[in-house]
């Protein structure tokens, strides 16, 4: 939480609202040494430049269109051929009828060993993806570091945090080679503005709209694996920085491991 805060304030120090991968934050995974020889390990990811899955459907029980078309794109670009988008809208929407020939609802999960019913809910964790029809351990595997399951809706996506997929979705015209040149912009020079990114030269003709993009993120997943005799803990925090710098917890999952995955920087215990 100190090292969110304190990178909002130096933001606003800056007058530079933005987060990007250059920042310490994201590049390196903290190691913290404990009493008694113990370690603690702490990883910060970003989720705003991921395609949240509960923006699939507004408050109001409509199909917001533009990211149904990105998820069907995304699908599309990782390969994903076995599931459909509107499988997704149809577990996100509150009634049970299928929202087309490619959706699905209670009928087809009903049918299943063990049977369930669909979410009619927005997803409360991406791992809910794991039971949406037509979905494989490895189609799973290839979606889950794209989207995002956000407690709230219409948040938008951080382009200077959207991977070369997410980038690609935003348009059916982007190529990967013009993904992959505006990421390699990227690192030279973070976006400022949406304009900036949008007024690239890859995305000349397109008219791509800066809707539903931003330059900073809101939400993080806090990962931690603590290492004390012989014993190892992990847990996975989603956490909220309102525009004020104040943190607040969504949820915690100790069910997941081998997260940390940046390169370690040693911090003093002292």
């Amino acid at each position: 939480k100190q090292v969110l805060f304190q990178d909002l304030k130096t933001d606003r120090e800056n007058n530079e609202l933005v987060d990007s991968p250059d920042e310490v934050w994201w590049r390196y995974a903290a190691v913290l040494p404990l009493d008694d020889g113990g370690v603690a390990e702490i990883q910060v990811d970003d989720l705003s430049g991921r395609i949240n899955l509960n923006d699939l459907v507004n408050p109001a029980g409509a199909i917001d269109q533009a990211t149904r078309e990105r998820l069907m794109r995304l699908l599309m670009v990782l390969g994903i051929t076995d599931v459909h988008v509107d499988a997704l809208v149809d577990w996100v929407d509150p009634d049970e009828e299928p929202v087309s020939a490619y959706g699905a609802e209670d009928g087809q999960y009903l049918m299943k060993d063990p049977p369930y019913r669909a979410g009619n809910q927005p997803f409360a964790s991406v791992t809910e993806l794991r039971l949406i029809e037509g979905m494989t351990e490895e189609a799973y595997q290839l979606l889950r570091p794209h989207v995002a399951a956000l407690p709230v809706s219409g948040t938008g996506i951080n382009v200077n945090m959207a991977s070369i997929p997410v980038i690609r979705s935003l348009h059916q015209q982007i190529t990967d080679a013009q993904a992959n040149t505006v990421v390699e912009r990227r690192k030279e020079e973070r976006f400022l503005t949406t304009g900036d990114f949008t007024a690239l030269p890859e995305f000349a003709g397109l008219g791509l709209r800066p809707q539903g993009l931003k330059v900073r993120s809101e939400f993080f997943e806090v990962v931690s694996r603590i290492t004390w005799d012989n014993r190892v803990t992990n847990l996975v925090s989603t956490v909220y920085r309102d525009s004020e710098g104040d943190l607040s917890v969504v949820r915690r999952d100790t069910g997941q491991k081998h997260r940390i995955t940046k390169e370690p920087f040693g911090v003093s215990g002292e």
